[in-house]
């Protein structure tokens, strides 16, 4: 689980040494776990419910992505794209969501978060996950509004996600048991949760999407997702810790 009661650090302090950690693969043994994230990264909230679910200890580093830290020469070292999440980990620099839980499952046996019976079974899941981490996420993220003209930020997110979700509801009819691929949390429940949050966010009429809503609120209670919600983050402001979605 996460250090919950660790102070936020500096991603800066240690920058110096990154390019030796992400040629170099040393003794994993030996190594600290490192995530590079935001309280209400999307992405990065996925990242930490896969390590909390891998039983994963590690240090939170903030980069506040509203005040452009992404944008820095420190933290281009780490993620030339400048953006979330980074994660330092068996002695390599990680990015990209999707591929860092990826790494994780195949490294860490606990908890697998893909099927290992059938590829048809993973090709599924991987398919799903995309649908929310591919198809609506990232056209909805800070960088696109901001794009496409901040004053049209909510009605630009509630289209993209209404859109995204209208598919995705038709897809976990098909799919779903108690969780999105049947009665296991797989990676696609890991991306479902935050883009719930996103949504509420956005105003989104959740209650136009059933299967979606029973599924994030089955998820939800879950310690591991729990922990990894926004406002239990160490960057979360106080005055968001009651509302992060504010």
């Amino acid at each position: 689980m996460p250090h919950r009661g660790a102070a936020i650090i500096s991603f800066s302090a240690v920058a110096a040494a990154l390019p030796a950690l992400r040629f170099t693969r040393t003794d994993s043994n030996s190594m600290e776990v490192t995530l590079y994230s935001y309280f209400r990264s999307t992405c990065s909230w996925r990242v930490r419910i896969a390590l909390n679910l891998k039983n994963d200890k590690y240090t939170y580093k903030a980069v506040n992505l509203l005040k452009g830290e992404q944008l820095k020469d420190e933290y281009h070292s780490i993620n030339p794209m400048r953006e979330l999440p980074a994660l330092i980990i068996d002695g390599y620099t990680l990015t990209q969501s999707l591929a860092i839980i990826e790494y994780l499952d195949e490294t860490r046996p606990e908890n697998p978060l893909l099927p290992r019976d059938d590829p048809f079974k993973r090709a599924e899941v991987r398919r799903l996950s995309h649908v929310i981490a591919s198809g609506i996420q990232p056209v909805q993220n800070l960088r696109v509004l901001k794009q496409h003209g901040m004053e049209k930020k909510l009605e630009w997110g509630k289209w993209v996600i209404e859109t995204g979700f209208q598919a995705l509801e038709k897809e976990l009819e098909k799919t779903a048991g108690k969780y999105c691929f049947g009665d296991t949390v797989t990676m696609v429940d890991l991306c479902l949760v935050p883009q719930v949050f996103n949504a509420e966010r956005f105003k989104v009429d959740m209650n136009n999407f059933p299967i979606i809503s029973r599924i994030a609120g089955a998820l939800s209670e879950l310690p591991e997702f729990e922990a990894a919600h926004p406002s239990k983050q160490p960057d979360c402001p106080e005055e968001l810790r009651l509302d992060a979605s504010k």
